[in-house]
């Protein structure tokens, strides 16, 4: 899979809700290799319809997850978001062989928050949930990563969803405090993944809640089972 660098001054983030709106999954990426710091991980990103309509393009507003890396241990990303998604833990069955395909389709409820870094707004899902009402049906007129022109651009919102990643977060406590967490070895990212996060998901407060995504992706970046 081929997919564009091109960046969109134009783009449109998703809007951001007051409260949870109707989504349905569309697409699971292939995956694709992302060098960090800490050496070269294989991610996919999931995307989802959702029913806000983008009236300038005469569709509906798509958004794209976290990258996720392919694991299905406990402490991994992948893993406790398909848990919000379903509502429940998943079987032990699933956990031997889980089709991600078989998604596709699924109805959810996200809540969409805007984040600002570097004079740019980007969206990012901070809560979902199963739909258990009437689901969201696919419009039809997303068409998967896989299926498309590959000398084509990408959704904006992917190019959206790689600018946003966990390495552009400033980190805001500690001895780390004002660097970027790309800028952070990998035993003071371990010790802030051991230590401070646990306390600060507890807490729930606002001022940590970019921090807290970064760290929870890159926790599964370097193998949660180790923090």
């Amino acid at each position: 899979m081929k997919l564009s660098e091109k960046r969109n001054s134009n783009f449109t983030p998703h809007p951001e809700t007051d409260g949870p709106i109707k989504a349905v999954l569309v697409d699971v990426t292939e995956l694709k290799k992302r060098t960090t710091q800490y050496g070269d991980k294989d991610e996919f990103r999931l995307v989802f319809e959702t029913e806000c309509m983008d009236e300038e393009n005469d569709r509906r507003f798509c958004i794209w997850s976290r990258g996720y890396t392919p694991s299905l241990n406990e402490k991994a990303a992948l893993r406790k978001d398909l848990k919000k998604m379903m509502g429940r833990e998943l079987t032990q069955l699933e956990l031997d062989e889980f089709d991600l395909e078989g998604l596709i389709g699924h109805g959810v409820k996200l809540i969409i928050q805007h984040e600002h870094k570097d004079d740019k707004t980007y969206a990012n899902i901070s809560f979902m949930a199963p739909d258990k009402e009437k689901a969201l049906k696919p419009s039809g007129k997303y068409i998967r990563v896989r299926d498309r022109d590959t000398d084509a651009p990408t959704e904006q919102t992917e190019s959206k969803a790689e600018a946003s990643g966990w390495e552009s977060v400033i980190v805001h406590v500690g001895k780390y405090k004002g660097k970027k967490l790309g800028e952070v070895d990998e035993v003071g990212a371990g010790s802030l993944i051991s230590n401070w996060l646990p306390k600060a998901k507890a807490g729930g407060k606002a001022e940590d809640a970019a921090l807290v995504a970064a760290l929870t992706e890159l926790a599964d970046i370097l193998g949660g089972d180790d923090y």
